[in-house]
C-alpha cells in the first residue's frame, strides 16, 4: 500500500466533492456540463458492467472528452477475472480512478451477483480488488454501504473495510445508511433506511490512514462543510443533477489545490452559452440536442423564470433538426425575467 497520507492528498487535490454515478444521468454529456460549473469536482460514469465492455464497443462505453478530468470510471461485476479484463482495457482511456460497485442493491445487479450483495463477500471482493489493481496503475476504489439487510452493524462493516483495504483499497466511498436487499426499490433505498453518518465519521476515526468519502442525502453548502471536517470527501447524487448550481457555490467556496476561497462562482448565462458550443460539436457526430439539454433542466432552479427556461429547452430541444441556437435563444426568457 502507498503511505496513508498520500491516498488522502491525491483525493483533496482533485477536490473533496464528488458527483455520484448515476445510471441514466452521469453520462459523458452530463459530465462535461457539469465539470463546467465546478472544476474540481471528481466525477462518475454510470456504472458499468465489465461484461458490456469486454463484450461491447469499448471505445464507445468508455471515451470521455479530457475537460472531465478529474473523472473516475465505476465498474459493476463479481469476478475477479473479468474485472480485470475490463480495467485492463479502461486502462488505455486514463481515467482517474477506477471504482467497484458494491452499494446498488436493484434486483438486476443482485441477479448478476454484484453490487450491494457483495458485502457478504468481502473475500470475494478483496479478490476483485487486487485483480483490479494489478493491471492497472489508476488507483481501485470501492463504493459501499454501510450494511445490508440485518447485518449493520459497525463491526461488520468494520471487518469488510479491514478485508478490502488489505486487498489495496485505500479509498472507500460510503453511502450512510444500509441496503435492504428484498422489499424495497433502488429508490426507496435511497431514503427508508435512515442515515446514519456517524457510523461514516467512526469509520474514518478508526481508520485514519484510509480515505473516507461519505455518501447519501447530502443537500447542501452546509452540510458538505460540516461533513469535512470528519471525513475526507463528500459525494453528492440526486441533489447535484436536481440542482446543479450547488456545485458551482461550493466551487466559489472551496479552499483547494484549483485555488483559494472566495472565487466567484461562474454565471448561468456562461454555462448555458459554453454548452451551446459543445452542443454544436455533438451535434456534427450524429448526438441530438435533447441527449445534451436534458441534463441541463436544473440550472436555473429557484430562479426568476426556471420553469418557462425548462419548458423551453425541453420542448425546443426536442423538436427535428433542433441545434445549439435554442440553447442562446433561451437566455431572452431569463433577461426578460430579470
Amino acid at each position: 500500500m502507498r503511505p496513508a497520507q498520500d491516498a488522502a492528498g491525491r483525493y483533496a487535490a482533485a477536490g473533496a466533492v464528488s458527483v455520484a454515478p448515476m445510471m441514466d444521468r452521469t453520462d459523458a454529456h452530463c459530465r462535461y456540463f457539469l465539470r463546467l460549473l465546478n472544476p474540481g469536482a471528481r466525477l462518475y460514469t454510470e456504472m458499468i458492467v465489465d461484461q458490456a465492455i469486454l463484450n461491447g464497443d469499448p471505445g464507445r462505453l468508455l471515451a470521455f472528452d479530457p475537460a472531465e478530468h478529474p473523472v473516475a470510471l465505476q465498474l459493476g461485476g463479481s469476478d475477479p477475472v473479468t474485472l480485470a479484463a475490463a480495467a485492463r482495457r479502461a486502462a488505455a482511456f486514463d481515467y482517474d480512478e477506477l471504482n467497484l460497485n458494491i452499494g446498488c442493491p436493484s434486483d438486476r445487479v443482485q441477479s448478476g451477483r454484484f453490487g450491494a450483495c457483495l458485502m457478504a463477500e468481502p473475500q470475494r471482493v478483496a479478490d476483485c480488488v487486487a485483480a483490479m489493481a494489478a493491471e492497472t496503475t489508476t488507483p481501485v476504489t470501492v463504493k459501499t454501504r454501510i450494511g445490508i439487510d440485518d447485518r449493520d452493524d459497525y463491526a461488520f462493516l468494520a471487518s469488510f473495510v479491514t478485508t478490502v483495504a488489505a486487498a489495496g483499497c485505500e479509498c472507500f466511498v460510503v453511502h450512510a445508511r444500509k441496503a435492504i436487499l428484498a422489499g424495497l426499490s433502488p429508490k426507496e433505498n435511497r431514503s427508508i433506511p435512515p442515515l446514519r453518518v456517524e457510523t461514516v465519521y467512526r469509520l474514518k476515526r478508526d481508520f485514519p490512514e484510509l480515505t473516507i468519502v461519505l455518501n447519501g442525502g447530502i443537500g447542501s453548502v452546509a452540510e458538505v462543510h460540516r461533513h469535512l471536517a470528519q471525513v475526507d470527501g463528500v459525494m453528492i447524487g440526486r441533489k447535484a443533477y436536481a440542482e446543479p448550481y450547488l456545485l458551482a457555490e461550493l466551487y466559489a467556496q472551496a479552499e483547494d489545490a484549483i485555488g483559494p476561497a472566495g472565487r466567484c462562482p461562474p454565471d448561468r448565462g456562461e454555462i448555458v452559452r459554453r454548452m451551446a458550443d459543445y452542443a454544436e460539436r455533438q451535434l456534427s457526430k450524429g448526438v441530438r440536442l435533447h441527449h445534451v439539454t436534458r441534463h441541463m433542466l436544473g440550472l436555473y432552479a429557484g430562479q426568476p423564470a426556471a420553469r418557462r427556461w425548462r419548458r423551453y429547452i425541453t420542448e425546443h430541444g426536442q423538436q427535428a433538426g433542433a441545434g445549439p441556437q435554442v440553447l442562446i435563444d433561451s437566455l431572452g426568457i431569463i433577461d426578460a425575467a430579470a
